[in-house]
């Protein structure tokens, strides 16, 4: 594996916010306990990492240094979550007669959130960050990075780089879970799909 690259993407733990199974997106929210408990059971689990970045919300920085105490990690606002604007903090029962609320249900890839983001506007700042990461962990001569965020970060990047292509909301991201993409050095430095994607813990290959 010397010639290889591998970036790992850990879901940061369950929150207080999910468990209400609220919109949190830049808005931050607490790990709950059952939270806290599932990344010290996944930090039993995971291998090393030379580097770590994640997004710079308090629910991922507390996954991070949990999972890796003692490394220094860099914190990005690029890899937060999709901006849910004045939804922030609320539930579907608190939105379900708001007329943009339930236009943008039908379309969620086109339509604005009040005073959030585009979908593509999200994808955009996403795969800026991915270019980012990509030249950072080039320069830095790393070959195992792992990357703590959230989970449309995630699926977006699956979309985009797992070996099979898959719809957005096909990929099932838990919280307190990762997967581990690997490429060949040269195949990074093109940011091209990557060779192979396994669960984190490793349970198994998912590129069939």
């Amino acid at each position: 594996m010397d010639d290889c690259v591998v970036i790992a993407l850990f879901r940061h733990g369950l929150t207080e916010g999910n468990i209400r199974k609220a919109y949190v997106g830049w808005s931050d929210s607490q790990l709950s306990s059952a939270g806290k408990q599932q990344i010290i059971s996944l930090k039993k689990m995971i291998g090393k990492y030379e580097w770590i970045v994640s997004s710079d919300l308090g629910r991922c920085c507390e996954t991070a240094a949990i999972l890796f105490p003692g490394q220094p990690i860099d914190k990005r606002s690029g890899l937060r979550e999709m901006n849910f604007g004045s939804w922030e903090g609320m539930t579907h029962q608190d939105l379900e007669e708001d007329p943009d609320y339930i236009q943008w249900l039908k379309n969620p890839f086109t339509d604005k959130i009040p005073q959030g983001e585009f979908f593509l506007e999200f994808e955009k700042r996403i795969l800026l960050e991915w270019c980012w990461l990509v030249e950072a962990t080039i320069d830095k001569r790393v070959s195992r990075v792992a990357v703590v965020t959230h989970g449309g970060v995630i699926r977006t990047l699956l979309t985009n780089f797992a070996p099979e292509e898959r719809s957005f909301w096909d990929w099932n991201i838990g919280h307190g879970r990762g997967f581990e993409l690997v490429w060949k050095k040269k195949a990074f430095r093109r940011e091209s799909r990557c060779t192979l994607l396994r669960e984190v813990p490793l349970t198994g290959n998912l590129n069939g």
